[in-house]
């Protein structure tokens, strides 16, 4: 995934993320936290969730590590396994300290 932009500007849909790939195919991501790791930063998204869902067990959440091209332009990459398996550790730990406060 090359870019990150702001798609649409609707209040509600402040958290929704358009990556666009390598090939041009547009795809729209909802924002769900960003994170730090080992001096890393990532971002943790999952497809959006239409209000009536009920059944927030069965989301794909997707990792994406934020890099610079050699423009500094930022650029969305896989992490390796390692690496996400750690960002997804830290994302569940989040999510289990904001539900029981």
């Amino acid at each position: 995934m090359d870019e990150q932009e702001k798609f649409p500007m609707d209040e509600e849909d402040d958290d929704l993320v358009e990556l666009i790939s390598e090939d041009g195919e547009s795809i729209v991501m909802e924002h769900l936290a960003t994170l730090e790791h080992e001096g890393n930063t990532y971002l943790a998204m999952t497809t959006p969730m239409d209000e009536d869902e009920d059944d927030v067990e069965e989301i794909e959440i997707v990792i994406m590590k934020i890099e610079q091209d050699e423009n500094g332009e930022d650029i969305y990459t896989r992490p390796d396994e390692d690496e996400e398996e750690a960002v997804f550790e830290k994302l569940m730990e989040m999510l289990n300290e904001e539900d029981g406060e």
